[in-house]
């Protein structure tokens, strides 16, 4: 499976009122893995950035003045992004943006080049309601270094998620991220002969209340029954 983590950076927070991308940043994942082929764009708005954006990302009009237009990235990206599942922190926003460059170009939308999206805003929130779920918030709670991150940039950000997913989604994957240790672990085993008795410890009374509290948060969250409902609990 293929898919691009990815950020921009923006002149302001609405595109309707001619605020525009300046910044795209874009991280490869194959098969749960970094490839290391990443997209990265700095882009000629042809205005000024809002003083508050300015202070999130700190690219002045002065650095961002010889950098290309949007129409003269946008074959690159839309080539980049072609046929892949894309995984972005509060997608409605970036979306609103791309679709919107696309269409001043007479394009087809950004989402219709994709094979579907991830939003790891709604993602996070599911997994830890009433909870902080900022990027920074989520590098904290997974362990994951991002001291180096003094302003928003949309190839960093866009790396601190690609790590943030993969982590917010490893109960999906095996138990190691490395196939060459899985490949010998398998063969050990199977060298060892029959397995012993496979011992099941079931949940404590504690264990039990603590999962039905969570399942309480996620049904105020969902305004219902949440899926786990399905799966009830094994004393």
């Amino acid at each position: 499976m293929r898919q691009i983590v990815l950020d921009t950076e923006t002149t302001g927070l609405n595109p309707r009122t001619g605020d525009r991308i300046i910044e795209v940043g874009c991280v490869e994942i194959v098969n749960r893995k970094l490839t290391g082929n990443n997209f990265h764009r700095y882009i000629n708005p042809e205005r000024d950035s809002d003083e508050a954006a300015l202070a999130v990302h700190g690219l002045t009009t002065e650095f961002l003045s010889d950098k290309p237009k949007f129409h003269e990235i946008v074959e690159e990206l839309r080539a980049f992004v072609q046929g892949a599942e894309v995984i972005i922190h509060n997608a409605p926003f970036d979306l609103g943006f791309l679709n919107h460059e696309f269409q001043r170009l007479g394009l087809p939308s950004f989402t219709s080049h994709c094979s579907g999206v991830i939003d790891t805003l709604v993602q996070a929130k599911e997994l830890h309601p009433g909870k902080r779920n900022s990027l920074d918030a989520l590098c904290d709670r997974y362990e994951i270094s991002n001291a180096h991150r003094k302003l928003h940039g949309a190839l960093l950000d866009s790396e601190l998620l690609a790590d943030v997913y993969l982590a917010m989604t490893r109960g999906q994957n095996t138990l190691s991220m490395d196939v060459g240790v899985e490949t010998s672990s398998v063969g050990e085993l199977l060298d060892a002969g029959p397995l012993g008795e496979i011992i099941v410890v079931a949940a404590s009374g504690d264990e039990l209340a603590a999962h039905e509290e969570v399942l309480a948060g996620l049904d105020k969250n969902v305004k219902g029954q949440c899926v786990w409902r399905n799966y009830p609990s094994q004393g």
